[in-house]
Order: C-alpha cells, then sequence, then structure tokens
C-alpha cells in the first residue's frame, strides 16, 4: 500500500502490527502496547506497495464538528483496514496495491462535496466509500454521480439517499455509478412496532422529525406505516436544525399524552430537546423513548446524564451481531475488544458499520474483472452479494434498484454490568428485522 495522506493518521501502536491479511484478536490487541517499538519506523503499509498497480480508494466521513461523534472510531478502522491490505489484492491474476485516501467533511454537506470532487479530479480515485447521514453521503454521491466514478455507501435510510437525490417511485433508476447498502423506514417500521409492543402504552407517538433529507423521508415512510400498524402518530411538525427552543412540541406532547416518543434529530438538537422535555415535566409520562441518528455512540448519550438511562436506540451494528468481517476475518467482539483496548474507549455502532463498508468495498473490487476499469466495477456492484459485518448485502433484491436493504434492530441503553468501567451499555431488546441476531434484555420503561 502506498503512503498516506495528509488528513489521516495511523497510530504508532497500530503500525507495530505485522502487515497480514487476516488480523488476530491477540495481535491487534497486543498492537496497542507496542507503539514504542513503531515510532520512526516506516509503515508496514508502506513498504509492500513495491511496483504493483495502485488502486486508490476515497473514504468520506464526518469525523468533527456535529456529526463528530458518528467518525471518533474511522481512525482505529482505517489503521486496520490499511494493515489488512498491506500485502495487495489479486484481482484477475494482477496483484494491486491499494491507497486510501480519507477525508473528513466536518459536518458540513459543502465541504463533503469539494472534497469529493478533489479526490476525484485530482487524485483520480477509482472508487469512493462514504458513511454516515445524508449531510456527507448525498452530496459525496452526487459528486460521484455526475462524473462517472464507483461509489458505495452505508448509515443513512436509503429513501432519503434515492429519493432524496431525485429517483421517482416506480420510474428506472437515474445512477449509473452510485450505491447504497443501509436501514430503511420499512426496517424501522419493523422493528419498532416490535419494539413497541414490548410494553403496555396507549399507543400515542410523538414525533420530532427535523426539515431535513432524514426527518422528511422518515415523516413521508415511517410516520405513515406506524399509523397504519395501529399507532396514533401526534407530528409536531418540520422544525429546522438548531432550534434552541422546544417549548411547542412539549406542549403538544403533553396535551397529547403521547407515552411513546421518536425522534431523528442531530445530537445537539436531541440534547436541547430532551433536557427541555424534562424540565417540562414531558419525560415522566414517556414509557417508551425511541430515538435514531443521535443516541448511536455512547458519548452522545453519556452527555445528558440521568435522562440518558432506558432511552431506546436503532441498532444497525452491535458487537453481538454474528456476522464476521469479509475483510479482516474479525467477529464484532474481537474488533469491539481490540478498539477498546487500543483507545480505552467504549466501541461503539459505527466501528462494525464503518468495517462493513470496507467489507463491501474491497468485496467489490474483487469481483470486478478489472478495478480500474470504472464501468466495470460499477457493474461488480450492482450484482454484488457479501456478507459484511453488518450482515448480508445483496444488490439483486433491492427493494429499488441500486439499494441492498440491511437490518436494524431495537436497543436500549441500560446501567452497565457491576465491574463495567463504562458508564452504560446497549442491549439489544427485539430483532424483527434480523431473527439471527441474539437479543439480551427485555425493554424497559423509560419513566
Amino acid at each position: 500500500m502506498t503512503t498516506n495522506t495528509p488528513e489521516s493518521t495511523v497510530p504508532a501502536a497500530d503500525a507495530a502490527q505485522a502487515a497480514s491479511p487476516t488480523i488476530s484478536r491477540r495481535g491487534l490487541i497486543a498492537a496497542a502496547g507496542a507503539g514504542s517499538l513503531a515510532l520512526g519506523a516506516r509503515p508496514l503499509w508502506a513498504q509492500a506497495a513495491g511496483a504493483a498497480p495502485v488502486l486508490k480508494v476515497g473514504f468520506i466521513s464526518p469525523r468533527t464538528g456535529p456529526l463528530g461523534a458518528l467518525g471518533e472510531t474511522d481512525t482505529f478502522i482505517l489503521a486496520q483496514v490499511r494493515k489488512t491490505l498491506a500485502a495487495g489484492l489479486t484481482i484477475g491474476g494482477v496483484k494491486y496495491a491499494v491507497e486510501i485516501l480519507d477525508r473528513d467533511t466536518q459536518s458540513d454537506p459543502a465541504r463533503a462535496s469539494q472534497l469529493a470532487k478533489a479526490l476525484i479530479n485530482s487524485d483520480k480515485i477509482d472508487l469512493m466509500l462514504t458513511t454516515t447521514t445524508p449531510e456527507t453521503v448525498n452530496p459525496v454521491s452526487d459528486a460521484c454521480e455526475a462524473a462517472g466514478v464507483p461509489c458505495l455507501s452505508t448509515v443513512m435510510p436509503w429513501e432519503a439517499w434515492y429519493f432524496g437525490r431525485g429517483a421517482k417511485p416506480g420510474a428506472p433508476s437515474p445512477f449509473k455509478w452510485t450505491y447504497h447498502f443501509s436501514f430503511g423506514g420499512g426496517s424501522f417500521t419493523t422493528s419498532y412496532t416490535s419494539q413497541f409492543a414490548a410494553l403496555p402504552t396507549n399507543k400515542k407517538i410523538g414525533v420530532l422529525y427535523p426539515n431535513d433529507a432524514d426527518g422528511n423521508a422518515i415523516r413521508a415512510t415511517l410516520a405513515p406505516e406506524l399509523a397504519k400498524a395501529g399507532f396514533t402518530v401526534v407530528d409536531a411538525g418540520p422544525y429546522e436544525n438548531g432550534t434552541t427552543d422546544y417549548s411547542a412540541q412539549i406542549a403538544k406532547f403533553k396535551a397529547e399524552r403521547c407515552e411513546i416518543f421518536n425522534t431523528f434529530p442531530i445530537p445537539p438538537d436531541f440534547a436541547t430537546f430532551w433536557r427541555q422535555a424534562a424540565q417540562q415535566g414531558y419525560t415522566r409520562m414517556v414509557k417508551i423513548a425511541q430515538i435514531a441518528k443521535t443516541g448511536l455512540v455512547p458519548s452522545q448519550v453519556e452527555a445528558l446524564g440521568p435522562l440518558a438511562l432506558n432511552l431506546g436506540a436503532g441498532c444497525f451494528w452491535h458487537k453481538s451481531f454474528p456476522y464476521a468481517s469479509a475483510l479482516t476475518g474479525l467477529t464484532g467482539v474481537q474488533l469491539a475488544d481490540a478498539y477498546e483496548a487500543s483507545t480505552g474507549k467504549q466501541w461503539t455502532q459505527m466501528l462494525g458499520s464503518t468495517m462493513s463498508l470496507f467489507d463491501a468495498g474491497t468485496e467489490a473490487l474483487k469481483a470486478s474483472t478489472n478495478p480500474r476499469d470504472k464501468a466495470a466495477l460499477a457493474k461488480a456492484i450492482s450484482t454484488l452479494k457479501a456478507t459484511t459485518m453488518q450482515g448480508p448485502v445483496d444488490f439483486a433484491k433491492g427493494p429499488v434498484p441500486n439499494v441492498s436493504v440491511t437490518p436494524v434492530v431495537g436497543a436500549q441503553w441500560v446501567k452497565p454490568a457491576a465491574g463495567s468501567k463504562f458508564k452504560l451499555d446497549l442491549l439489544i431488546t427485539e430483532n424483527a428485522t434480523d431473527r439471527n441476531i441474539p437479543v439480551a434484555a427485555a425493554l424497559k420503561s423509560y419513566s
């Protein structure tokens, strides 16, 4: 693999690990304590490139700004991926070095677009990988579609990716170069109806959906399905990201006695809303508080203090998922343990989902007859069938062209077991979208 990019860092501890195509759990954890041995050494993945032709893979995600918590595991994953790919990829009898050019959007959609165009036009990438929310994924996908560069993305509702970028229901796909595997409104509907049936409530759901790509897609897809399932949906109306006063919405939920609450906000907005909801007495009547987009990583919920306990979360990856990484061979538990040993931080959902993006990306490269041929690579993605750490990906199944749907299961933030060094634990409480995923606990009432 060729040299690292200016915006990326590989921890010295990680550089000490042998460049094996499959990383063992023991080797990965041991590397975390070997930083002093690696200082000054040329990275092993840089030594392996030789004269092999180079495949350039762009990777764009938010690592700073309001969405930065969702990218806090990226540096660790990038280090593991680079080590795994240090020996290169053999495709069609040709051995390629793989260079990953990673970029931070700073949570800015305009910057995401600019970074994508620079990687396409200046760095001449062969494949783009991008993840996490419409604010990142859509502008990057649009830049790739316009330039004719294959792009694979994940972690945002597929409806917001597909219809949010101009596709029409029932019409042929307008996309030739961009592909997305992730959850969707149907995934949430199945999971939420299962989760909400776990406790007796009045079946009134107060929904707080923002006026953005995520919120509008969920309002159009999830809310009607919940109503069909017998719930009364009380929509407080679209609000703008960055709103600081939610008194009107809280008053409406209290007046309607909404015992279930659901929202898809950016993390700072939920913290503001939930603190105000507690101050104004709404949280005392809530039996199920189901959050998404926020609440994915421990730091987001820990900041709420006692208000975080028993919040429900949509879980698109958990360390107990029964799928191993196609790229590294690691199980979810092995990856989570290695991350915690290396960083001292608690594992997060993004750890497995980002690894899954590299799983799918490398499988697509291997499935193409010529990965330097962009049309051949796009065709390989369009028929890709692979098992990632998140679960199976199959673009032949739909539900629409260019999309493969992955599961979301219900989970809840609870007090950790005795002896844990972390403040909260995330336990799976239902598995209606994938019965292979183990359920760990029964749902508890928020209030």
